[in-house]
């Protein structure tokens, strides 16, 4: 499993629950798989910008909104080789197995203008809310990914 799988799942359970210790958390990212260290934990929840927070009385860890995407946009970019499309849908090549990630980053942004993606091995399929969004949504694309990385 990948260093962007693991914090995209690190995110998903900061961002789904109440996790009151660095060790509760990676019980949880054990359970879906992920085996790490305290200290690669640490690492990933700084990347991340997790903080230590007190919510409705509970002390808990939570995500800036922003901090994720920005700290995951260029290891998620570097997995992108293209991105093109036709009159109703846009097609992202990626690295062999990354299709996924990048999928996952792009649903993540919760864009009203894309209704969906569908990950292959090295292909991701996204889906505009209409036709007429196609362009809209290849800009944007293109820009999250390739623009931001260079």
């Amino acid at each position: 499993m990948t260093k962007t799988a693991r914090q995209f799942a690190i995110k998903e359970i900061l961002t789904s629950r109440s996790i009151a210790s660095q060790e509760e958390l990676r019980r949880e990212l054990g359970k879906r798989g992920f085996r790490v260290t305290q200290a690669t934990l640490s690492r990933d929840m700084k990347e991340l910008g997790a903080s230590w927070i007190v919510h409705g009385g509970v002390a808990q860890y939570a995500i800036n909104a922003d901090a994720g995407g920005s700290a995951l946009r260029p290891i998620v970019g570097a997995e992108v080789l293209g991105i093109d499309a036709n009159e109703c849908m846009v097609v992202i090549r990626t690295l062999a197995g990354a299709a996924h990630t990048v999928g996952e980053f792009v649903d993540v942004q919760n864009n009203p203008d894309i209704l969906g993606t569908v990950a292959g091995d090295n292909t991701l399929l996204v889906i505009p809310a209409s036709t007429s969004k196609t362009r809209l949504v290849l800009n944007y694309l293109k820009h999250i990914f390739i623009e931001e990385a260079a």
